[in-house]
């Protein structure tokens, strides 16, 4: 799974805004994202985030912390 893919998939099961850094936590245990393939998780995570958020699939609730736009 990409890092879009897999950072819009926790924000949509979790349903609720989260720090990045969880975000990235619970991509990496449901096996999401694959460190062994991802050479930067972080980066990935980071640039994903930054990415949705500007086309507006996501929204920036605070410093750090993403959530899905109100319907």
């Amino acid at each position: 799974m990409e890092a879009r893919e897999a950072v819009l998939t926790i924000l949509r099961e979790q349903n609720e805004p989260m720090h990045w850094t969880k975000i990235q936590d619970l991509a990496l245990r449901r096996g999401y994202l694959d460190p062994f393939e991802t050479r930067d998780v972080r980066g990935a995570v980071l640039k994903a985030l930054a990415h949705v958020a500007r086309s507006g699939e996501v929204v920036r609730r605070g410093k750090g912390v993403y959530a899905l736009p109100e319907p």
